[in-house]
């Protein structure tokens, strides 16, 4: 099974490993975010800014961004973890 085919659970899938799914894609977007954070996605600029209240409310954006890459196939973690979790719940 390819990324593309991953990045969506499969309706034939049994609940417990579309859970399972859904977990590893939120770890996937967690890890997506702090990377955004640490590139600097997110922050208010100097000129035009938001102000406090994009300050307040950047990690939202950064947050929603890394699901969007997540369910637009991501970097392949979450199918990594999925695969992993669902082999460790079946053992």
């Amino acid at each position: 099974m390819n990324i593309t085919e991953m990045s969506v659970p499969d309706r034939s899938m049994p609940p417990k490993d579309k859970l399972i799914f859904q977990a590893a894609q939120k770890l996937e977007a967690t890890f997506l975010a702090e990377m955004l954070k640490s590139s600097g996605f997110g922050e208010s600029r100097d000129a035009f800014g938001g102000g406090a209240g994009e300050d307040q409310f950047g990690s939202f954006l950064v947050q929603e961004r890394a699901m969007q890459l997540v369910k637009a196939g991501g970097i392949g973690l979450s199918e990594t973890l999925y695969e992993a979790l669902k082999e460790r719940n079946n053992e």
